[in-house]
Order: structure tokens, then sequence, then C-alpha cells
């Protein structure tokens, strides 16, 4: 093992069992469901917004290194999506979800829709989570490989046995604790790689680059296609962004949680922006590498003795426990709570605790599975994560929220339909991260049919029980406007589009605006009949 693998291993656990320790502490006030699942509801704006940033910007901080190295600057995209979906949670969802008091997605479904949604959603959702902390735990498994020589597979077990330990003390009590340390080992690293790059290569390095790779600073260097994804994706994630509301709607009040989510945003700013300087510089100082993730260690151990890239690296294992932590204890969230409520209807709080307990260690040996299946791929986990979820729970979501017609026959359709949809089109796309079948990513294809199944079966079962309703308000008219437009621009511009790759996401519109305008218009006859009674009274 070289000094710079001893330095980082030996700052990463030492960090980690501090945050052990503290989390035991922590345990005291987690004795109990409300307590240990959203942290008793007492958070501070303050705390909102270090959870978010960890969250959020940590994550986002490391697939912008990456990107950056293989794309240049157009990266910054990528930070700006997320940073108007996060703006976007604060300003529609915080006050209407923390009045409701949700604490997860698949929670949100089975209150709605039964038991039998809450177990189907719940598992779908939870699985999916160990995908996202594997794509963000190679970050720092990639360094670990690089400094020590121990494969990526055993880096990123190491990774989750350290997760696991640490989340099984305290629950979002040490979730919120983790994200609160997270920032300040966030802002030494941005220290250290901004002397790393002033030192090599410096203006006139990046200068240089600029002259010999112009393509890394066009901003639509990332292609068309993939930077719609990334907007359309995080929009779509807005009401689905299960391990941020459960952060956040762990607020005081409404007021607290919103403040602490703008605040989030404005702490954003520094990881988009350093993110892409470090990218590029390691793009310039080591040219060749095949991963933006290996490359920043082989760049970094050229100009920093080793305790300085040992701090850096502490700064990344604090992006993947930033993102880790809270992915692993939400999923455990869905898989114990509502998998464990929907089975066992009687379970009191504490058994829902052990149930969260017994699916981290589940989910903790899921994540050591991937991680050996397929390790190389970070891209591949995060596209397989977005189709399984979001194919399955958007529609669902939607309906529990503006849609009382529904029924559960046609959720739990929708559920297994765009779960199935997503994942039958990315076998055929041979399970690839960015080659898809007929050039259109799996993840619209799923959650079209999600939306498109719970139409048919809410019109079809529950024919008599709805009828069309003769609105004209503005809403109404826009949609249906929307709907014509999409529908002529995806018959004479078909080619165009598929060209471009964004055929999916246009077609994926038409259906969206189509299930708009179905809960706009498709009215449950009771409730027109209660409405008009109240007028004659």
């Amino acid at each position: 093992m070289s000094s710079y693998g001893f330095w980082m291993i030996s700052l990463a656990l030492l960090y980690t069992l501090a945050l052990i320790i503290v989390g035991n502490v922590a345990k005291r006030k987690a004795n109990r469901g409300e307590q240990y699942f959203v942290g008793g509801r007492t958070f501070r704006w303050w705390t909102v917004a270090f959870c978010i940033t960890g969250l959020f910007s940590g994550s986002t901080y490391i697939s912008i290194v990456e990107l950056s190295y293989l794309t240049g600057i157009s990266a910054i995209w990528y930070g700006v999506a997320e940073t108007l979906q996060v703006l976007l949670i604060a300003l529609l969802l915080i006050k209407s979800f923390r009045e409701k008091l949700i604490v997860t997605i698949s929670g949100l479904i089975g209150d709605q829709f039964g038991r039998r949604a809450k177990a189907l959603s719940g598992a779908i959702t939870a699985f999916a989570f160990p995908m996202w902390s594997v794509a963000t735990a190679i970050a720092f498994a990639s360094a670990f490989h690089v400094f020590t020589g121990v494969s990526l597979s055993l880096s990123v077990a190491f990774t989750a046995i350290l997760l696991f330990v640490y989340l099984q003390s305290g629950g979002m009590w040490a979730v919120a604790f983790t994200q609160t340390m997270n920032t300040i080992i966030f802002a030494i690293m941005f220290i250290i790689g901004t002397v790393a790059f002033f030192i090599n290569p410096g203006i006139s390095g990046l200068q240089q680059l600029a002259a010999e790779q112009p393509n890394m600073f066009d901003w639509g260097g990332a292609g068309l296609q993939v930077i719609l994804v990334w907007f359309a994706t995080f929009l779509v994630n807005v009401i689905l962004a299960q391990a941020a509301f459960q952060m956040a709607l762990s607020c005081k009040t409404p007021e607290e949680g919103r403040k602490g989510l703008i605040v989030a945003e404005v702490m954003s700013v520094p990881f988009i922006l350093l993110g892409i300087l470090f990218g590029l510089s390691a793009a310039a100082v080591v040219p060749d590498a095949s991963l933006g993730l290996v490359a920043l260690p082989q760049y970094l151990m050229e100009v920093l003795p080793a305790p300085l890239v040992g701090l850096f690296f502490l700064g990344i294992w604090a992006c993947a426990l930033g993102w880790g932590a809270p992915c692993q204890f939400s999923g455990a969230t869905s898989l114990g709570k509502d998998v464990g409520s929907a089975i066992f209807p009687g379970a009191s709080p504490e058994q829902l605790v052990k149930y969260t307990k017994w699916s981290l260690l589940l989910l903790t040996g899921l994540m050591i599975v991937f991680g050996f299946l397929r390790t190389e791929q970070s891209a591949w986990w995060n596209v397989l994560a977005w189709t399984m979820r979001n194919s399955a729970t958007f529609a669902p979501v939607v309906a529990a929220l503006f849609w009382p017609l529904v029924t559960k026959r046609a959720v739990i359709g929708s559920l297994f339909g765009g779960f199935a949809a997503g994942l039958t089109w990315y076998h055929l796309s041979n399970w690839h991260p960015a080659d898809f079948f007929l050039n259109i990513h799996p993840v619209w294809v799923g959650m079209s049919v999600n939306i498109l199944v719970m139409v048919l079966f809410t019109v079809a079962f529950n024919y008599g029980n709805w009828k069309i309703t003769n609105s004209r308000s503005v809403k109404g008219a826009a949609v249906l406007a929307a709907i014509a437009v999409l529908l002529v621009v995806n018959a004479f511009f078909y080619e165009s589009l598929h060209a471009a790759g964004v055929v999916g996401l246009t077609l994926f519109l038409n259906v969206l605006a189509v299930f708009i305008g179905s809960i706009i218009y498709i009215k449950p006859k009771v409730a027109e009949a209660s409405v008009q009674k109240k007028v004659v009274s």
C-alpha cells in the first residue's frame, strides 16, 4: 500500500468511527418510530440545508467531476437540472407534504390505495436505492483501488458495511449529523482541490486544453439527448425524491423546510463549479484515463503530498456517505416500515423500527452483491434504478395527490405494467447504460406504460362511476392544446426527433399531457352530485 492509500484509509476509518460513536449517542433519541424515521420532525432550517446539500450536491459533484472529465463544461447542465429540482420541491411540495406528515412515497401510495399497493411500491422503491448507493460509492472505491490495488468490488463492499454499521444506530438523527459534518469536510476538499488546480494545470493549462480540445468548452458537448434527459429526469423526480422528502419533511415547520431547501440551493453552487474545474484539471494533466473518477486520484497524486490527497478523498468519502446513507436509510424505511406494515398491519412503531434495521442489513447485502456484479459502470446502476422506481411509482403518486377517481386495481396494474415495461425495454437494449433500443431511454417507455395502464384501467373498470366534465378553465384548454401540438410534432418530425434521441421524451410528454387532461376532465359522478346538492341547498 502506498502512502496515499495509508492516509486515505486512515482518515476515512477515523472519520467514520467518529460518526458511528455519535450515531450511538443519537440512538437515545431514536427509540420510537417517529423519532427514528423523521427525527421527531424537529429539524431546523439549517439541519435541512445540510441534509439536502449532502444528499444532492455531494452526488451531483461526483457526477460532474466524471462528466466534465469526459465532456467538458457541458456537465454544468447536470448541476442546473438538479438545482431546479430542489427549487421546485421547495416551492411546490414541501408545505403540502409536511402538512400531510408524509414519510415515504410508497407510504403515500399505500395510505391512498391499500396494503397491496403499499407492499409492491415499497419493495420496488427499496430495491432501487442500493443501486444508487453503489453508483456513488464507486467514486470513493475508484480512489481506494488506485491507491491500494484493492479491487473496486471489495472497495464497494467496504463502503456498504461502514454504512450499515453507522445507520443501525441513530436513524434520521444519525443521517442529519452525518450531513452536517460532511459539509465541513466538503469545504476542506474544495480548498485542497483549488490549491491543486493553481499548482497544476492552472489557468494557462486550461487555456492550452481549450486550444487542443475546443469541444471540452462547448456548452452542448454532452449532446442534446443527454442534456434533455438530465432535465426531464430531475423534473419528473420532483414528486418522487423520497430520500429528499424524508429529510426535508423532518423539519419543525413547513417554513423551516422550505428555507432549508432554498439555502441548500445556494450551497450547491460551489459543488457544480468546482466539480467542473477539478474534472477539467484532471483532463489536462491525465488525459488518457478511461474514467474521470480514476483520473482524479492520479491527477492529485502528481501535484499534492499524501496527507493532502488523503484529506481531499475524505471529502469524496463524505460525498459517498452524503448520498449513500440517506439512500440506504430511505430504502430500508420503505422496506421495513411500509412493506412491514402492509404485511403486519398490527405492528407497533418499535416493531417497524426493528423491521427497518433488518431491512438495512438486507439492502447492505444487495449493495455488496451489486458491487460484485457490475462495479465499473456507475451509470448502468443509475439507469436501472431510475427505470425501476420511476416506471412503477410515477402515475400512482400523481393519482394519490390529484385524481380521486383512480381505483386500487388501476394502481396495482400501473405498478406492474410500468415496472415490467421499463425492464423489458432495458433488456431489449442489452442492458447497455447509454445505447438504448430504438434510441429510446427505457424510463420513458416504462413511465408511459405506467400512465396509460392507470388511465385505461380507471376508465374501463370504473365505468359508470365517472363522467366527462365541461371544463372551460384555462389550464384545461392549455392541456388540450399541448396534446394537439405534441401529436403534430411527433407525427411530422418523428425522424428528426429520433435522430436527435429525444423521440422517447416527446412521446412521454404526449402521454403525460393525456394524463393531465384525464385528471381535469374525467371526474367522479358522486363528487359532482354532491357539489350540485350543495349549490341547490
